[in-house]
């Protein structure tokens, strides 16, 4: 297959095109070349933005291809422009949507693909279905061959997965937990969640490219094992070697403290998140996520003690959690 990622080197698409070449698969990645270390070997790099939808036709001029995947559409401005771009460049368009458009606050635990969508604490969710709603009306109107991929939370070598931690300086969350500061925790921990090791997710995601049967179709892909949060924090600490001291917080003292936490709580991670995962185990038969998280994340400390460089320590995040839960104490 000839394929096109729209992005593809962040935390879950890089791991997916590292897999993408493995199988064989001929890859291209239109980006702005930003990040070469993650481009894999045997990848080739069109430069472009997708932003500029001239260029970015320019770029692709002389190009068909039997996938395309967006890992950077976030508006229906976005799925627009790539409808007009590869209406007729490829025969599959897998757009990246987001768990956290399902339904919160939830009607029953158990989230499949018929879940209803509607988020009203985070207006990245009500993008993201605004993007599925564009996308789903293309293909019912006109053939658009979409697929829909919603992921939930997924981390990997570069990452450290928590409901709260510096997105730009990862290492900050182990840092404070080694020094024993307290770590900030919603609720009472005990709210059940699911952390998917990015090459799970890849595993997955790579078995519905050029599938015929996943044209129409939405499907999550998420491990199936699930923790609370005093679990997950606690995990993070014994691969850092450390004793996390949990600071629990009701999320709505925490979002009074701090509102943009709005989103990304009551819209996401104070809701339990656990996932049938039926759908996409029939689509990509033999899947199944084999990375438990306490493995997962051990490797991923592993990876920065090895990366000195990337042990950076965001100071004004640190200051934030003292703040909040300074407020509180």
């Amino acid at each position: 297959m000839k394929v096109l990622f729209i992005g593809g080197s962040g935390t879950i698409s890089q791991a997916v095109s590292r897999l993408a070449v493995e199988r064989g698969i001929e890859l291209y990645l239109l980006n702005r070349g930003n990040r070469p270390e993650r481009v894999p070997e045997g990848a080739r790099v069109l430069i472009g933005d997708i932003r500029d939808p001239r260029s970015a036709a320019e770029t692709l001029q002389g190009h068909r291809f039997d996938v395309v995947v967006d890992w950077v559409a976030f508006t229906p401005e976005h799925v627009r422009t790539d409808i007009g771009l590869f209406r007729d460049r490829t025969d599959q368009y897998v757009f990246i949507s987001s768990a956290s458009a399902y339904q919160k606050p939830l009607a029953h635990y158990l989230v499949t693909e018929s879940t209803p969508l509607a988020n009203p604490y985070w207006q990245y969710s009500r993008d993201k279905i605004a993007c599925e709603n564009l996308l789903m009306e293309s293909y019912r109107n006109e053939g658009f061959p979409v697929t829909i991929v919603r992921p939930s939370y997924t981390y990997g070598d570069t990452s450290i997965p928590a409901s709260f931690n510096s997105g730009a300086h990862p290492w900050s969350l182990v840092e404070r937990m080694r020094r024993g500061a307290p770590i900030l925790v919603h609720g009472d921990g005990t709210s059940l969640w699911t952390m998917t090791h990015n090459t799970d997710f890849a595993a997955a995601f790579v078995g519905l490219l050029g599938h015929p049967k996943a044209i129409g179709e939405a499907v999550h892909i998420t491990s199936d094992e699930v923790l609370d949060w005093n679990q997950i924090y606690r995990a993070i600490g014994r691969a850092a070697g450390a004793e996390p001291k949990l600071v629990h917080l009701s999320t709505e003292s925490i979002v009074r403290a701090a509102p943009g936490y709005e989103g990304g709580l009551l819209g996401d991670k104070a809701v339990s998140a656990v996932f049938d995962n039926s759908k996409i185990k029939r689509l990509v038969p033999g899947f199944t996520a084999v990375v438990p998280f306490h493995e997962g994340i051990r490797r991923t400390v592993e990876w920065f003690e090895a990366h000195p460089e990337r042990q950076t320590v965001d100071a004004s995040w640190n200051e934030e959690m003292d703040r909040i839960i300074g407020a509180y104490s």
